[in-house]
């Protein structure tokens, strides 16, 4: 999106981030309006807007799909990313923070801090991405400034720092105060928000902007000993030490520098702007990228990094594909070196190395050939060539190897059976799914050993309808679809240990190969882990390598009923390796036999997927929506007045949770809302698990 014209220091990589219908699509039309990238407002609910461009966002009012596009606010140019806000849609807003370096996160002042609201703060947390916070729809009825901070700080456990107040609130509200510059500003609705008139501050707002003005300055002085003395001296700070130490603060994660207005009326979005120039990381304000040399022979050579740097080796990261008719469009943002068309660069994952023939400059739904066929440290491109790569792969210089850290999705959550209406559709359906489940990578598609369905499993029940009406649409294949089921995973409860052999003689050459497998429970950071206790010269480098990736395929080809594994761990105790005699087929087959051998003699268990809800509702219609949660066995965790409102919460099994929507509609007369999201996978009960293996 950005080419090496653009200096590394003038470029912010952002994304416009929120629960659903807090307003980031609107808020990015308005940006793309200012910085003079389109010519004319779109708006969400005439289904015009340019980033929601794919007929099913149109359709719904919702982001469904991550869009790019870059502009230009005074002399930086911005790449943005207009993400969803359905938890179902959780996988565009994951990839998206992993490679952008600072957020905007969008807050509705009537609804607050939704449930999507901490989750995607929870993924800027884990990303480390700066952000700044904008408080949208001040003039809507039920818009409270304050109880909305009062709720980023409690529910968020974030530090919004205030730079702007708004000057009333609902059918009261004209403006904004900045409070640095101390005036009044006032968005004028016939240009669309492009004509801002500042005055003062109106006498009534006096007082108020005053006491905000004061919360602002100790908030920055306290980053600074030397503004400290300053402020206790004088009680008051320059506005370049404001301006600086709210940068600094920033970059370090210590605050958020928050705005507010409504995008809707054209209120308040350019300052939003400056703040992103302001106060947001370019790349070079980013900590160097590290990943692991995949050639490395020692362990202290194993980690690397790359600085933003021309000059540096070349190291990028795919973050999206989007399946093409043609060829498929690799999003690539790039971390070091240059990034060039007609380049040959190494895919650590898979040892190949890929074609880089076409590079693109993404606009939503449009590209254009980038015409100095470059991209620099800090760029985002649209790359055509490689064939064989998948979300979160590290494309790099030959000579100089890195794997960056790939993405982790979620654990999908709900799985459904699909055939084709006709029998010569089946192949084209099995076309069709393994390239929507390279573009998606909460998206699975396999076919049933047993039954020979073939099963979709995705993040909601919402996710895998978008997914069929795609089917339909672009691949114009209509499908038969069947209950929803839950996506279960098994687990063990105690440890076990398996043996494994292999012996065969062909054509006169013995190949043989023994281990022994401990299975036990594990919380760790993936769902099967693989240790060792074998000695570090028992068996060469290599061969332990073979011997620990072929453990972790067996785990991950599934448990006794044939579901993923979860929170187990595979040792290693001991193997009887004979150089020569030891081939990768013996390892691997009697591997796959000592990790069978363990779940079968340990204690197992079946998980199932524990969904986080939120219900918010009009008091009047509380006793009817507790009164099914019970009936589903929710687990109510607390409810919170919201004005006229009240927010439940609420824990559930989500096999106990389909056809809520309509349920909840006719409960509340259409007036509740709710939010569910995946919070953990917890213990099925037993009589699940005995109906599945025939007890």
């Amino acid at each position: 999106m950005s080419t090496i014209a653009t200096p590394i220091d003038k470029i912010r990589n952002i994304g416009i981030v929120a629960h659903i219908d807090a307003g980031k699509t609107t808020t990015t039309e308005r940006i793309l309006f200012y910085t003079g990238e389109s010519h004319r407002m779109g708006n969400v609910d005439d289904g015009n807007t340019i980033t929601d461009f794919d007929p099913e966002e149109a359709q719904r009012g919702i982001t469904i799909y991550s869009a790019a596009i870059s502009c230009r606010w005074k002399d930086c140019s911005i790449n943005l990313i207009d993400t969803p806000g359905h938890v179902d849609f959780t996988a565009e807003v994951e990839r998206s923070l992993r490679v952008l370096d600072g957020a905007v996160v969008v807050f509705s002042a009537v609804e607050g801090v939704e449930a999507q609201s901490e989750t995607v703060w929870r993924q800027a947390n884990k990303y480390g991405v700066p952000r700044l916070c904008f408080i949208n729809k001040m003039d809507r009825i039920g818009a409270s400034f304050e109880r909305t901070l009062q709720q980023m700080q409690k529910r968020l456990h974030a530090d919004p720092v205030p730079l702007f107040i708004p000057m009333g609130a609902s059918t009261t509200f004209m403006g904004i105060i900045d409070l640095i510059a101390q005036k009044a500003l006032y968005f004028d609705a016939k240009t669309y928000g492009k004509v801002v008139d500042v005055r003062d501050i109106p006498d009534e707002f006096q007082e108020s902007a005053a006491e905000w003005r004061g919360k602002l300055l100790e908030a920055v002085a306290v980053l600074d000993d030397a503004a400290m003395e300053v402020y206790l001296d004088e009680g008051d700070l320059p506005v370049e030490t404001i301006h600086t130490l709210l940068r600094v603060g920033t970059l370090q994660r210590k605050l958020q520098p928050t705005f507010c207005g409504t995008s809707l009326h054209y209120c308040g979005v350019q300052p939003v702007l400056d703040g992103v120039l302001g106060y947001l990381p370019s790349p070079l304000d980013r900590p160097p990228v590290e990943g692991e040399n995949p050639t490395a022979r020692k362990e202290s050579e194993r980690r690397v990094s790359r600085k933003p740097d021309p000059e540096e080796p070349f190291a990028g990261l795919v973050f999206k594909i989007q399946a093409d008719k043609h060829a498929d469009l690799c999003w690539v943002r790039v971390y070091s070196g240059v990034l060039k068309s007609g380049s040959r660069l190494l895919n650590p994952r898979t040892g190949k190395k890929e074609l880089i023939s076409q590079l693109w400059h993404i606009q939503a739904d449009a590209r254009e050939k980038i015409e100095t066929d470059l991209v620099g440290p800090g760029g985002i491109a649209g790359v055509i060539g490689p064939k064989d790569v998948v979300t979160g792969d590290t494309l790099c210089d030959q000579k100089h190897g890195i794997c960056l850290e790939s993405i982790v999705f979620p654990e999908t959550v709900i799985s459904v059976a699909v055939e084709p209406e006709t029998g010569d559709d089946r192949k084209k359906l099995e076309d069709a799914l393994a390239r929507l489940s390279k573009q998606d990578p909460t998206f699975r598609a396999k076919v049933s050993e047993e039954t020979g369905q073939t099963i979709i499993s995705g993040m909601g029940e919402l996710h895998l309808e978008v997914l069929q009406k795609r089917l339909v649409r672009d691949f114009n294949l209509n499908v038969k679809v069947h209950r929803p089921r839950v996506s279960y995973r098994e687990t063990v409860r105690s440890k076990a240990e398996a043996t494994g052999e292999f012996h065969r003689a062909v054509q006169g050459a013995v190949q043989r190969f023994g281990i022994k497998v401990r299975v036990e429970p594990f919380e760790g950071k993936d769902p099967v882990t693989v240790g060792s206790s074998l000695k570090p010269d028992e068996v060469p480098v290599e061969v332990a390598r073979l011997i620990a990736q072929a453990v972790l395929e067996s785990g991950q080809s599934g448990g006794i009923v044939g579901y993923p594994l979860m929170h187990v761990k595979f040792t290693v105790i001991s193997v009887d390796f004979v150089i020569g005699e030891s081939t990768e087929e013996a390892i691997r087959t009697a591997v796959a036999q000592a990790v069978h051998g363990t779940l079968t003699k340990a204690d197992v268990g079946l998980l199932e997927p524990i969904m986080k809800i939120e219900v918010v509702t009009p008091s009047e219609f509380m006793g009817n929506i507790q009164a099914d949660l019970n009936q589903r066995h929710a687990r109510i965790m607390g409810a919170e007045p919201r004005d006229h409102l009240t927010a439940i919460e609420a824990e559930a099994a989500l096999s106990r949770m389909f056809g809520y929507s309509t349920q909840i509609r006719s409960l509340s007369q259409g007036r509740a809302t709710y939010s569910m999201e995946p919070l953990k996978y917890d213990f099925a009960p037993q009589s699940v698990l005995d109906e599945m293996l025939g007890r």
